[in-house]
């Protein structure tokens, strides 16, 4: 996941997740389109995933697919309307992604 991120000149801070799905926080800039970095993202995981551990893979199948084609993103930071930057609580965001079980 660093070097996909790293690819897209993105950085990635947290990582973890549960059996079934996976929380990352990372930081990019505008230039890089979402869709792409969590295509790769995905597709990069689920092929090194499914050559090390094929076997246990295979029940978590979706269709054929490791991951299911959609995904959920929420931003933080940025400009407000009235130009000033909001200061969202990142450690927020930080806490509930470290409090969540490592994928199996």
């Amino acid at each position: 996941m660093i070097e996909v991120c790293d690819s897209f000149g993105a950085e990635l801070r947290e990582f973890n997740g549960d059996s079934d799905h996976v929380h990352l926080l990372v930081f990019y800039t505008p230039k890089v389109a979402l869709s792409a970095l969590v295509n790769s993202l995905k597709g990069v995981s689920a092929r090194l995933l499914r050559k090390e551990f094929p076997s246990h893979v295979r029940k978590y199948l979706w269709g054929g697919h490791f991951w299911p084609p959609s995904y959920f993103a929420a931003f933080c930071g940025g400009a407000r309307r009235d130009g000033r930057l909001s200061r969202l609580p990142l450690s927020i965001i930080r806490k509930y992604i470290e409090n969540q079980k490592r994928p199996d």
